[in-house]
């Protein structure tokens, strides 16, 4: 492995707190701010930088040489880790979600992450279920030979850890604090964060699977990383469009009409839904007239 160069991987922290006038929650009385995280670090934006840079600190302490991690076909983590891997000097592997992709052209997401020197392995959508299993990960060893597994989305532990720093650079900013989920690492560390009365919400872009899967996942990453529960969180899971990376007309419609009246490029996989949840939330109520609410910009179209 190349000597990493420490400027590498330097961020922009705190990273910006801007207030926009939006008319659906200011003609209700509710401050709406961007907790501008996607302008953290222009390859590894928003929480993939929080949720990796412990992760990769370990590798590099460790000795280790790669770096194998997993996600689906438009995955920002698998962008940001080779990225990481790019700039660090690490090998990445990146074992993607679908096997019908192997052979076709590759996506903007998954060509980007081949340009900056990742492998991509595709398997079927069974063998992916497999991947915390013992046999499997020693097939994959088998196959690529000595590497250190990063969790699918960068979410362990470490990640949450990593993830705390946010909620404390938002200590007194906002009443309520949202970030969109995908596995439940930056929900996890962001509520361990905030300051005793805030409170946080997660907006789920998976359509759910087993009932409360997510919620189970982030008391566990809690646990792990902490030893119990930390901060007031709770999900909002009416939002997810159909599920990972699925758009509908509504959701396309409302995200252009954003970055028309604002000026500001909307991604779509995350923070489109996320807004979209917050001006449902500010239409039925759910906050109170003078409440701030901070939403936490992950990530870049």
């Amino acid at each position: 492995m190349t000597s990493p160069d420490p400027q590498a991987l330097r961020p922009r922290l705190p990273s910006p707190l801007q207030e926009i006038d939006d008319e659906p929650f200011s003609r209700r009385g509710i401050r709406l701010l961007l907790k501008r995280d996607d302008l953290i670090h222009p390859a590894l934006p928003g929480n993939k930088w929080r949720k990796l840079a412990p992760n990769l600190r370990a590798a590099a302490e460790a000795g280790d040489r790669a770096l194998l991690t997993f996600g689906g076909a438009y995955s920002n983590h698998l962008r940001a880790t080779a990225a990481a891997g790019r700039l660090l000097g690490f090998a990445t592997i990146g074992v993607v979600r679908g096997d019908e992709l192997a052979g076709a052209p590759l996506n903007p997401s998954l060509a980007r992450c081949a340009a900056d020197g990742m492998r991509l392995h595709f398997i079927d959508r069974a063998g992916y279920r497999r991947k915390a299993d013992p046999e499997f990960l020693a097939a994959l060893h088998d196959r690529f030979g000595a590497f250190r597994v990063i969790p699918e989305g960068g979410s362990n532990s470490l990640a949450a850890q990593g993830c705390t720093e946010l909620g404390r650079e938002l200590r007194g900013a906002a009443d309520t604090v949202a970030v969109a989920c995908g596995t439940g690492g930056t929900l996890a560390g962001l509520a361990a964060g905030l300051a005793p009365g805030q409170r946080a919400i997660g907006v789920p872009v998976l359509k759910g699977g087993r009932p409360h899967f997510l919620h189970e996942t982030v008391t566990g990453l809690q646990r792990a990383a902490f030893g119990g529960p930390r901060g007031d969180w709770r999900l909002a899971e009416d939002f997810h469009f159909g599920g990972y990376a699925r758009r509908t007309p509504e959701l396309d419609a409302f995200a252009d009409a954003f970055e028309e009246r604002h000026g500001l490029p909307v991604e779509r996989v995350y923070v489109a839904k996320l807004l979209f949840a917050l001006t449902a939330l500010a239409g039925e109520g759910a906050f109170a007239p003078g409440t701030a609410v901070a939403a936490v910009i992950t990530g870049t179209p």
